[in-house]
């Protein structure tokens, strides 16, 4: 008996010392109620406790990028904390995804339920099979670099070592509509 609360002793001490982390998660849909899907998903998320919400950007109404024959998205980026690795939270993110109906992508960029992408973790760069730090298109998309510019624009890219705000004033301003989505919070 005595070793078994020994071990939860030294498992409870593991939980506490492990690491934070600061990552930004891009969130979206465009199917259903596209607002409530993502909020739901961002809740899911810091309910799991395994993510503290830190800071959340405006929501925005986007275009679509890449299969444009859909319709428009809500799209905002969350900065949490959390304690997960990187491959921990992709898991947890992927389990969100499917709890809220997301099946199977059928088309590559294609309507979506709920979208949960990592796009920055800490500093960190890393290109696996299953994820790759940071979004390996992040660099190109509107509707992830002006949500990361409001909370925080002076970010840098881990691989172009540029701030945000570069990146997204290097944008061509014809592509990719963005407006503000307001509602009630």
């Amino acid at each position: 008996m005595k070793t078994c609360v020994n071990l939860r002793k030294s498992a409870s001490y593991f939980q506490r010392t492990k690491l934070l982390h600061i990552a930004y998660i891009s969130v979206g849909s465009n199917i259903g109620n596209k607002l409530e899907n993502c909020k739901k998903g961002v809740d899911a998320l810091t309910k799991s406790g395994s993510a503290t919400l830190k800071n959340q950007s405006p929501y925005y109404k986007t275009d679509p990028v890449d299969y444009l024959d859909q319709d428009w998205f809500i799209n905002y980026v969350v900065k949490i904390e959390t304690s997960l690795d990187p491959f921990e939270l992709l898991t947890t993110l992927k389990k969100i995804q499917r709890d809220a109906g997301r099946i199977r992508d059928v088309i590559r960029f294609g309507p979506r339920i709920l979208d949960m992408d990592i796009i920055l973790f800490d500093n960190a760069v890393m290109n696996s099979p299953v994820l790759t730090i940071p979004h390996s298109r992040m660099h190109k998309r509107r509707f992830i670099l002006k949500p990361i510019c409001d909370i925080d624009p002076e970010i840098i890219h881990p691989v172009f070592k540029k701030n945000m705000k570069y990146l997204l004033d290097g944008l061509d301003d014809e592509e990719q509509g963005i407006a503000e989505y307001k509602c009630d919070y």
